[in-house]
């Protein structure tokens, strides 16, 4: 059993407690369908989030929903 709570958006947590990224190939729409329709503008729906990260030089999804 995991000693850790559930993470943002129910995510769990690796084994040192951190939260667990979301998986590379996750496609902008689907995260659109969590954050909201202004989740990474300039994106088609289907690029990946790797994609994303890669040209933002964000990693995470918190700093992409603050731009």
């Amino acid at each position: 059993m995991n000693k850790f709570p559930k993470g943002l958006d129910g995510r769990s947590r690796d084994h040192d407690g951190e939260i667990r990224q979301k998986r590379g190939d996750t496609l902008v729409g689907t995260l659109r369908d969590t954050y909201g329709k202004d989740f990474a503008p300039g994106y088609r729906s289907d690029a990946k989030l790797d994609t994303v990260r890669k040209e933002t030089g964000k990693s995470s999804i918190s700093d992409l929903r603050n731009d």
